[in-house]
């Protein structure tokens, strides 16, 4: 018996085997219940979504001899010669190979005449973008008014192509490509039923490289299958599709972290021996930086597909959001630049140095590599230090009268002594800024009728949001209040992650506290008033101020600086109980 590919084998055959497409699969089968069917459907979308899939289940549920159903028997002769693509009245035309105007007309001919076996006789025409201008007329008149037993299924991955009076006509589904996550899960299941073993960090690599089509992530499964001639494993799949292993990104990461050139370049002299794409270990850099950024907003959102979430968190307490993004600019000005390079190696080497040229210096830069589980613990442990040694003035030693001796404070340095007649007092020039106290939040909830763009900052920190879900809403300013409908106006430039499973959380939070029904609408734009992040920014930046000031103004300090000549790093001062940004 000759093999059969995973692509063919795994097609689905009803609409419950369909891996994701939800918003459309509902869509036709509450239409296929209730018996309200159109005469023309377009499907459309990237390669190896669904399209045609979709198109053959609808024709056989059109077409069961059990009746018009969501769910085709699979057992009659009709559902069986719709899988064998031998029914005869499901008419497959592929419009890239048949363009012409007379091809259409041929097609058309039959269009008046009733089916041979089935209800329907069904016109499939898949890249339907790719038939000629003359073709569309010709198709036109029919596809308005076809014979009741007559349905058009178009699908195209391009429906721009598409003439307006041809969109008109038809309902458009548009299939989304499915994430990692889905098609992770989907391998695991074929795996299972083939009795096949395999590492989930395999199934990872292969889910992202198919880039959401479910065609080519089978197709690279039956590849990564035969290279790996039995168990499928992280290391084989990564060497199969040409990956760039994860350790080599890390030890870079690490290098960084450290500010180690020597060890930066001597990853790079490692990697050099496998004569890997240079470009590819940028694009790894790069992709590593972006979960490194996700891991210091929303720690949660990390996962271990790849045996890495702790390396990941641990970077990202390393690193400041600085310079991760300082970073990843450069990473990619460095791919933009690559081909002007001398030569890949060269271009890859000039932008890790760059990165290491460019980062601030508020710190000492390491002798050597340490792991980045050191690094962030050795970050927690200087933050605890700065937290809980304020800088003082010990007494001065008897042997050593009017000597003043200082405790170590955080990043000050400390230059030769020059004469304090010359030296400029950097304190005077800072304006006096009281502390700014935070706003009463009373524990007792508010009533609708309560609520305005004041008091939306109590109500939004009493919501009890976490998550993607609880940043969103503090981006957000309340518009008004219309009843019970609530319009809130998210800042367009925080709107990247916002999705209406967001506003549907928020919605239910609020009802919740509220204790009544309302609806809750949110718009992208410039919010009218001060949301909850702004207000926390600058209450923070009202208390640095107000710290600045205090620990400059203080007679101990101001002595260091006046008799040692000390410069203060501003930047290094944190008030009590507030976290460094």
């Amino acid at each position: 018996m000759s093999y059969q590919v995973l692509a063919r084998k795994w097609r689905p055959r009803t609409f419950r085997e369909l891996v994701g497409q939800g918003h459309v699969l509902q869509t036709l089968i509450n239409a296929l219940d209730n018996q309200r069917l159109h005469h023309a459907y377009l499907f459309t979308g990237t390669r190896g979504v669904g399209k045609t899939t979709i198109a053959r289940i609808l024709a056989r549920c059109l077409n069961c001899e059990t009746g018009i159903t969501s769910t085709p028997c699979g057992e009659c002769s009709a559902c069986r010669e719709i899988n064998d693509g031998r029914f005869i009245d499901l008419i497959e035309v592929d419009a890239a190979s048949r363009t012409k105007v007379e091809d259409t007309r041929e097609l058309l001919e039959n269009v008046q005449y009733a089916p041979s076996r089935g209800r329907f006789k069904v016109y499939l025409i898949d890249e339907v973008h790719m038939l000629s201008n003359h073709s569309f007329n010709a198709l036109l008149k029919t596809l308005e008014e076809p014979p009741p037993h007559v349905k058009f299924l178009l699908a195209t991955t391009d429906p721009q192509k598409l003439p307006v009076t041809v969109l008109s006509r038809c309902l458009q589904f548009s299939l989304k490509n499915l994430s990692p996550e889905r098609l992770v899960e989907h391998l695991k299941h074929i795996l299972g039923e083939e009795k096949i073993a395999y590492e989930e960090a395999a199934l990872w690599q292969l889910g992202r490289a198919a880039q959401g089509s479910v065609r080519d992530c089978l197709t690279l499964l039956d590849q990564a299958i035969g290279f790996c001639n039995g168990t499928l494993t992280a290391a084989a799949v990564s060497e199969f599709l040409g990956n760039i292993d994860q350790a080599v990104i890390s030890h870079l990461m690490e290098s960084l972290i450290a500010q180690d050139a020597a060890a930066t370049l001597a990853v790079v002299r490692k990697v050099a021996d496998s004569s890997p794409d240079f470009a590819l270990v940028l694009q790894a850099l790069l992709s590593w930086l972006h979960r490194v950024a996700i891991a210091q907003v929303v720690p949660e959102a990390i996962d271990n597909s790849q045996g890495d979430r702790d390396l990941v968190l641990a970077h990202a307490a390393a690193l400041t959001p600085e310079n991760v993004q300082l970073y990843y600019q450069i990473a990619l000005k460095g791919r933009e630049d690559q081909p002007l390079a001398i030569d890949a190696r060269s271009g890859l080497e000039m932008t890790l140095l760059r990165m290491l040229a460019f980062t601030p210096q508020l710190q000492p830069r390491p002798q050597s590599t340490a792991s980045a589980s050191d690094l962030a613990a050795a970050g927690q442990k200087k933050k605890r230090l700065v937290d809980e040694e304020p800088v003082v003035v010990a007494a001065p030693p008897a042997d050593k009268p009017g000597v003043v001796e200082p405790t170590p404070a955080p990043r000050v340095a400390m230059p030769a002594p020059v004469p304090a007649a010359t030296t400029p007092s950097p304190v005077a020039e800072l304006p006096v800024a009281p502390p700014a106290p935070l706003p009463a939040i009373s524990g007792k909830p508010l009533a609708l009728s309560e609520l305005t763009a004041d008091t939306w900052l109590q109500v939004f920190l009493q919501l009890g949001l976490s998550g993607v879900t609880r940043s969103i809403a503090g981006h957000c300013a309340l518009a008004n209040v219309v009843g019970s409908k609530l319009t809130l106006i998210l800042d367009t430039r925080h709107g990247a992650l916002f999705n209406d499973e967001h506003r549907r959380r928020m919605e239910a939070a609020m009802v919740d506290y509220f204790g009544e029904a309302l609806t809750v609408s949110i718009e992208l734009g410039t919010p009218p008033a001060e949301t909850p992040s702004a207000r926390r920014l600058r209450l923070e930046d009202e208390r640095k101020l107000a710290a600045v000031h205090e620990f400059t103004h203080d007679p101990a300090v101001q002595a260091l600086v006046q008799r040692f000549g000390a410069e203060i790093d501003y930047d290094s001062i944190t008030p009590l109980g507030q976290e460094p940004r």
